[in-house]
């Protein structure tokens, strides 16, 4: 007899109950998945993760008492495991960017929920990130301008060394400066020394563009269209 498959257990963070419940509609349909606990505000979303470590935390940005960026943060210090997906209106290269810094692995915008939710959930589940694609082509058209805008010569001599690719590579993936320093060895402090080099030997400025410089430079591959 083969073995059970294990189920993904999702916790759900937004202070509206009719967008949670068309949220656990959305999910219920995927065989293997359960929202096992849900949250009407940032900080009942950061104690429930802490207590019961979900795989996946769908987070409102905009919720009472903390919001989707600190609760995001919180909850990937107290639950190293869990992967964030955060829930958005804004359509802002700067709001991104700002998601992104805080650990979280997926930026789905709202209007996109019922076509989007289930591939994020999926990609994040995989340990993969995901952008509705409407924020995938505004980071790329941002990265473009700022790449136009710097010097091809100084880019062209910047070379990562080797430890440096690995750190690329686990930043790029989404995993957290704890989860790097566990992988390999290495304590949080060199991590963010690392880090901290390399976006100012490569001229990066934020994540999405490492992400960026990452495929581009064949580090990790590309996503793969939208199923």
């Amino acid at each position: 007899m083969g073995k059970r498959m294990k189920k993904l257990r999702i916790l759900v963070a937004d202070d509206h109950e009719l967008v949670r419940r068309g949220i656990r509609g959305l999910l219920r349909a995927r065989r293997g998945w359960k929202v096992i606990s849900e949250a009407a505000n940032g900080r009942e979303a950061v104690e429930k993760a802490a207590m019961l470590k979900p795989d996946v935390a769908i987070l409102d940005i905009s919720m009472p008492d903390l919001d989707g960026l600190l609760a995001a943060r919180q909850i990937r210090e107290a639950s190293p495991i869990t992967k964030v997906v955060v829930l958005t209106m804004h359509e802002s290269d700067q709001m991104v960017r700002r998601v992104l810094d805080t650990g979280a692995l997926a930026y789905v915008l709202k209007s996109d929920l019922a076509t989007q939710l289930v591939r994020a959930v999926k990609d994040v589940s995989a340990g993969k990130q995901f952008l509705t694609p409407r924020i995938s082509d505004l980071v790329l058209k941002s990265f473009l301008n700022t790449r136009n805008q710097s010097d091809p010569a100084a880019q062209s001599q910047a070379r990562p060394t080797p430890r440096e690719v690995e750190i690329i590579r686990l930043l790029a993936e989404g995993k957290a400066n704890k989860q790097i320093s566990a992988e390999l060895g290495i304590t949080v402090r060199t991590v963010e020394t690392h880090r901290a080099r390399i976006m100012l030997k490569l001229g990066l400025h934020s994540l999405p563009e490492l992400i960026h410089y990452a495929i581009r430079n064949k580090i990790i591959s590309a996503p793969g269209p939208s199923e």
